[in-house]
């Protein structure tokens, strides 16, 4: 009897820690694919399905983050010396020197040209580096607390960029936040915090775009990319309890924004990288580098996703490509049979994937979709148009057979998913702009544009 009541607390306690499926943790989803477990809102309007709607204070590209009644995200709130309105900002400090060939990044429809160059937006004035808490059900605050106050070293990209684009996590006993230069931080999810580590170094991103890699959690190890452009990118392993380093292995690679990637093949967890130069897989415990591969272009974003022993990794800049690169093989793997197929037609450039059904969904940022048979990369459809003209930042969710996909131009658009393209339905939210990645949990859909966030919810 007091034998089958421990393995009853036990088997009690182990559920607890797991993701939940009303839980969305991380911002691609319970399963790191895009995909939630339950159902979302199809229709809503302003004044239709919105069952709340508070406005976010600062600025912060980070995507939500969705543990039991909680709701997670930061931002970044200049509190001054604020410049005078059409006053011009304080002279940014130059760009570093590109080692790659001086290859230029997205500038168009970003950056201000000013003096024949490309001037970054953001103020380089004390900010607020700020963690916030809700409540799912009424959008109330529940606690903020402001992780640090500083001054940042650079700017960002003036539209798509912010000083809290990286999104968080949660096991469901701690909240992780990382700021980029501005340090890790650790909460209980009431707010308390925990352990806080100061960032190894203040980056340099490419032609100052700005910061906003996502943490990956994986059991209770931490995984943080800092690839930039003055030479000292790396990938720093953490110890998720205390905040202690596992290990850290440097990186010759130059400024992305991906997120690590771990799978699991033949019994060993690998963590994998894309970079512009290499995309590289790192030894779960050790951070040996395992393999390598060349191909991709510049500026990868998109996070990787695994089926059946591969691993598909995509660039949508200059010379895009995917490549799907079957696991199980040590050393330089490019241009072998590890390659399994690539494509460069209707590549994403920054929204990451949804992987569903053995079925690759990807969108361009301007507003195409394809759908891929994923262990093949022969096309179900390529490049299919949506209603309208779009711009996409904001990564592709999935739930009960349908994608959603917030663009910068007030509208959520809904796609059937499988092999026939097919538009449900075109949500407006006037005068609204969304670059963060939604959450989709327990058949609410929250939606953070640039000045709120929204909890959709259907009539039940």
């Amino acid at each position: 009897m007091r034998y089958a009541a421990l393995l009853a607390v036990a088997a009690a306690f182990a559920a607890n820690t797991r993701s939940k499926p009303d839980d969305w943790a991380h911002w691609r989803g319970p399963e790191g694919t895009g995909v939630a477990r339950g159902d979302a809102p199809l229709k809503w309007s302003p004044t239709e399905n919105v069952a709340w709607k508070i406005a976010i204070p600062g600025k912060g590209h980070s995507s939500p983050v969705v543990w039991g009644d909680k709701i997670f995200l930061t931002t970044a709130v200049p509190i001054g010396p604020i410049p005078a309105e059409g006053a011009a900002p304080p002279p940014p400090p130059p760009p570093p020197p590109p080692p790659d060939g001086g290859r230029k990044g997205p500038g168009k429809g970003g950056f201000a040209k000013k003096g024949g160059g490309m001037r970054p937006g953001g103020l380089l004035v004390d900010h607020e580096f700020t963690v916030l808490a809700f409540n799912r059900k009424d959008g109330k605050l529940l606690w903020k607390q402001v992780a640090v106050v500083e001054k940042p070293h650079e700017g960002y990209h003036a539209r798509y960029g912010s000083y809290a684009s990286n999104s968080p996590v949660t096991d469901g006993k701690r909240l992780y936040v990382s700021f980029g230069s501005r340090g890790v931080f650790c909460y209980d999810l009431n707010g308390k915090l925990l352990w806080k580590r100061d960032a190894p170094f203040k980056m340099k991103m490419r032609l100052q775009f700005g910061e906003g890699s996502p943490i990956t959690l994986e059991g209770d190890t931490l995984l943080l990319n800092f690839d930039e452009h003055g030479g000292n990118s790396m990938i720093w392993a953490i110890d998720a309890a205390n905040g202690k380093d596992r290990w850290r292995t440097p990186r010759d690679e130059i400024s992305s924004w991906s997120a690590p990637f771990v799978v699991k093949h033949e019994g060993r967890k690998q963590v994998i990288l894309t970079g512009e130069k290499r995309i590289r897989s790192y030894d779960f415990k050790t951070g040996k580098l395992i393999w390598e591969c060349g191909g991709l272009g510049a500026n990868p974003i998109p996070m990787p996703v695994a089926i059946d022993g591969m691993v598909l990794v995509m660039s949508g800049y200059v010379n895009p490509n995917l490549l799907a690169i079957k696991l199980g093989r040590d050393g330089d793997l490019t241009g072998t049979d590890a390659i399994v197929w690539t494509n460069q037609r209707g590549n994403s450039y920054t929204p990451s994937p949804v992987l569903a059904d053995g079925k690759l969904y990807m969108l361009t940022d301007s507003g195409m979709l394809s759908c891929l048979d994923a262990k093949s990369g022969k096309p179900h459809y390529a490049q299919q148009r949506l209603p309208k003209s779009y711009n996409f930042k904001s990564s592709l969710v999935a739930a009960n057979g349908r994608l959603y996909m917030a663009s910068e131009n007030e509208d959520v658009v809904v796609v059937k998913m499988g092999e026939q393209f097919e538009v449900l339905a075109t949500n407006t939210m006037t005068d609204e702009s969304f670059i963060a990645t939604p959450a989709v949990v327990g058949g609410d859909l929250y939606l953070r544009s640039e000045k709120n966030l929204y909890c959709i919810r259907a009539a039940r």
